[in-house]
């Protein structure tokens, strides 16, 4: 029985996966986006599910997380997104794994570096179309076009933006950013430079099918949760993750005991409290104290003070019929209940992403082929 447990059915990654595909045209690919440890599903499971639903690519933010993919031996394209010091791009080299360039100087030491390693280093030029974070302005992409041209070191393979807005309502600033990166595909055409170009991320993959182009980046979706925070099922995902513990004992407590660090509650009643070996060391944030809850036996059960780093205590009321081992769910669906990563989101006013990617390594990770 473990005390904190991330199941991930693999089935439901494929059939996301498998969903998000039959939403593009025929020429356009998919790359399934597994960094930060697959969103806290486990990157190299998912990344192989992902794959053999037919992602052709997998992206990355940092340098040892392309390592980690080829340590267990997957040899397919894998993009490194984030920023990369000079040694950090050798070692993306040796991954074999492709890298983002929005600069002229780290261009300059790419070329330093496949001249005296003997690569060639492909790149994917990133161009800020509004977001203002990486990115090269539109203005300097002939200038980066022309210099990679005259470098036998590097290798042109893709050109690339990010949404900031693909999940809002308004669509302005969408509309905004995607013209700004049509217009910089046809200075790249012009070349005659063969590349993939990829703006799409979930939320616009599902809801913009223009945006598509060539090759669409999905994340969040591919673990069937809802780029928008909405309702996943509605774009046909199927959440892969459920998050549960155990009831290591149970306490009888009467009218106006306290409960957990601070007192914060207090019985209101004679009842029973569940002492459940969870907490904000395994990634439950402690934010869900006095709020959020719980499924137990297929009914949901208040959270009963502070959230400490490794319990969880749930107020059962008097006679509930719960048993010490008795499964509690904390993502997921119990019977006919179920608490989705949205709902936390809500309660904690983040995203789904945030409450995925917080589960810590003390998580145990099975894996449902």
């Amino acid at each position: 029985m473990a005390r904190a447990l991330a199941t991930v059915d693999l089935e439901c990654v494929r059939s996301n996966v498998t969903a998000l595909k039959q939403r593009l045209s025929p020429d356009c690919s998919l790359m399934a986006v597994v960094k930060a440890g697959g969103y806290g599903h486990g990157a190299v499971p998912v990344a192989r599910a992902c794959l053999e639903a037919g992602a052709t690519a997998l992206g990355v933010a940092t340098v040892s997380e392309a390592q980690e993919l080829r340590r267990a031996g997957l040899e397919d394209s894998i993009l490194i997104m984030g920023p990369l010091t000079g040694e950090e791009a050798a070692s993306a080299m040796e991954a074999d794994a492709d890298v983002v360039i929005w600069s002229l100087p780290f261009l300059k030491e790419l070329i330093r570096i496949g001249y005296g390693a003997g690569r060639r280093a492909r790149v994917h030029v990133k161009v800020d179309t509004g977001m203002r974070r990486l990115g090269l302005f539109p203005r300097g992409l002939p200038e980066m076009l022309d210099a990679i041209e005259m470098a036998p070191e590097v290798e042109l393979t893709g050109l690339m933006s990010h949404f900031a807005t693909a999940d809002e309502d308004d669509e302005d600033f969408f509309r905004f950013q995607l013209r700004t990166f049509e217009e910089a595909v046809q200075v790249v055409l012009r070349t005659g430079a063969g590349a993939v170009f990829h703006c799409a991320n979930s939320a616009a993959t599902i809801r913009y099918p223009e945006s598509h182009f060539n090759m669409v980046r999905c994340g969040i979706a591919v673990y069937g949760l809802s780029p928008t925070q909405g309702d996943a099922s509605a774009d046909g995902l199927r959440p892969a993750l459920r998050l549960t513990s155990y009831v290591a004992g149970i306490k009888r407590l009467i009218e106006g005991d306290l409960v957990g660090y601070g007192c914060t509650w207090r019985a209101p009643a004679d009842t029973d409290i569940a002492l459940v070996p969870i907490g904000y060391g395994d990634g439950v944030s402690r934010r869900l104290s006095n709020r959020g809850e719980v499924l137990i036996g297929g009914r949901r059960r208040p959270i009963a003070g502070r959230v400490s780093m490794d319990l969880v205590t749930v107020d059962l009321g008097k006679d509930a019929g719960v048993r010490p081992g008795d499964e509690v769910a904390l993502i997921g669906r119990q019977e006919e209940q179920e608490i989705s990563a949205e709902e936390l989101a809500g309660l904690l006013d983040t995203i789904n992403y945030e409450v995925t990617c917080n589960l810590s390594p003390r998580v145990q990770r099975r894996y449902v082929r």
